[in-house]
């Protein structure tokens, strides 16, 4: 089922670009008499060619068909650019390291791409992935997490569900005044030099100089120094800021300053703080972590079901909200990815305040109820119990499916990225399952013949010995 209405579609695929078409089909394995495809030369009890096999990919043809156009150069196949992500979050790589490295030297992933032979070279250029990204968006890469929910048939559609918050920390330095004090007056620098403005003065070795007085600030015998280095260095930015708005014409880089004023007119108690002038809508949590008092990035929720262990939800949000807010946009999603809404969600104390979202009830830690039978205590403890079992699914998605740091810009990156690490980790778990259902059938095949070739053997023996007695 298509998330995008035709209307949608209609305009999606008029407004890409020329240059963009959707590529042909090549036909798949076909067989050649002097050089045999991968099919034949590889392990076919290996957990990337099970799962290649596995995998829908006529799916994603029809599903990302509307954002290719009708004209211009061939595109990469789309099965090639799918299998990329999906390798990109079951392995743990970068995009550079993907392209540039491993996929030359492993068949296995140039398999799982869709060529019959090995190939030399890198499959595309490690920006072609960003564009693929940024072509199919967060409703694309949502497809590709409900496909591997649905791969697991029965197993991903549990009545009963554990959801947890975390954060997902973005790949930005930690904030100081004075880091970004002096990042406004490097890239005010910068942005003269590109319009050819003349400075009055650039500050390049004195705003180093104060940028290292501030360090230690804490030390008895430097917190003067490094805090009227601080000031100095924001009375810099500003003069500069004011510089380049005397001089450049009205409209260029408006949006640019204004966003280096907001930096440095904000205080310690301000709401709504910029912590990154790359990445403005970065946000601050403290989640009560003795090792990390505090967090930058983005708060991202996530639905485990409570029998099978599989990822049925994924999803970041743009502000720091209370959990119990959450938990509808994120209920509606499973019911979305796994066409079944559940009939209980697990939460944490965090979630305090929620009773139920629409049929789903939701069950918070607390003492039991008077009128709850044996029965009932015993049932909620039981899933109580059981919800811890998404904390280690968390670490595991942050420090094996690249959850940990999102290396992805803006918002949309910080969805595409969480939605790929969760997909990534289904499809994991599914290579496991397919590698173990191969091994249960070897074994059983195995033990078939044995019994049958023992029996034979039995009957012959039983025979030449009523032969030999009858003589």
């Amino acid at each position: 089922m298509s998330f995008i209405s035709k209307k949608d579609q209609f305009f999606v695929t008029w407004s890409i670009k020329p240059g963009q078409m959707r590529s042909k089909k090549k036909p798949q394995n076909q067989l050649n008499f002097l050089a045999p495809t991968l099919r034949e030369q590889l392990n076919p009890n290996h957990q990337l060619y099970l799962l290649s096999q596995q995998i829908d990919w006529d799916y994603f043809d029809d599903e990302f068909a509307p954002f290719y156009s009708n004209k211009g150069r061939w595109a990469h196949p789309i099965r090639l650019m799918v299998s990329l992500l999906i390798l990109k979050a079951v392995y743990n790589l970068s995009d550079e390291t993907l392209v540039e490295e491993r996929w030359e030297m492993n068949v296995y992933f140039q398999y799982f791409s869709g060529f019959n032979h090995p190939q030399w070279g890198q499959p595309c250029a490690a920006s072609d992935l960003v564009h693929f990204r940024k072509r199919i968006g967060e409703q694309g890469v949502e497809k590709i997490l409900k496909h591997s929910i649905d791969k697991h048939g029965k197993d991903g559609k549990d009545n009963h569900v554990s959801i947890d918050s975390t954060v997902q920390e973005k790949n930005v330095t930690y904030p100081t005044d004075a880091k970004l004090a002096k990042k406004i007056i490097d890239r005010c620098v910068k942005k003269a030099s590109q319009e050819k403005i003349c400075l009055r003065r650039t500050y390049k070795r004195s705003s180093k100089q104060l940028l290292r007085q501030s360090y230690n600030a804490k030390h008895p015998k430097r917190a003067k120094k490094a805090k009227a280095a601080r000031r100095k260095l924001k009375t810099i930015a500003g003069r500069l800021i004011r510089e380049l708005e005397r001089k450049l014409p009205k409209g260029n880089y408006s949006q640019a300053l204004e966003l280096y004023k907001q930096v440095l007119a904000q205080e310690r108690d301000s709401s709504h703080k910029i912590y990154s002038l790359h990445e403005p809508q970065v946000y601050c949590m403290s989640k009560g972590k003795a090792h990390k008092k505090y967090e930058y990035g983005c708060k991202a929720s996530l639905v485990l079901t409570q029998k099978t262990g599989i990822i049925v939800g994924a999803m970041t949000f743009t502000t720091n909200l209370y959990d119990g807010h959450t938990l509808e946009r994120v209920v509606d999603q499973v019911a979305r990815l796994s066409s079944k809404r559940p009939k209980t969600a697990t939460v944490d104390r965090g979630y305090k305040g929620k009773q139920s979202i629409g049929q789903t009830q939701i069950n918070i830690p607390k003492a039991p109820l008077k009128k709850d039978s044996a029965y009932q205590k015993r049932k909620k403890r039981k899933h109580h119990r059981r919800r811890a079992a998404i904390e280690p699914i968390i670490s595991h998605l942050k420090q094996d499916h690249r959850a940990a740091r999102n290396f992805l810009k803006g918002q949309i990156g910080d969805s595409i990225n969480f939605m790929m690490a969760a997909a990534g980790f289904n499809f994991k778990k599914l290579m496991v399952k397919l590698k173990e259902r191969q091994l249960w059938l070897f074994s059983k095949y195995n033990l078939y013949l044995y019994y049958t070739f023992t029996i034979k053997i039995k009957h012959i023996l039983s025979k030449q010995n009523r032969k030999i007695a009858y003589f």
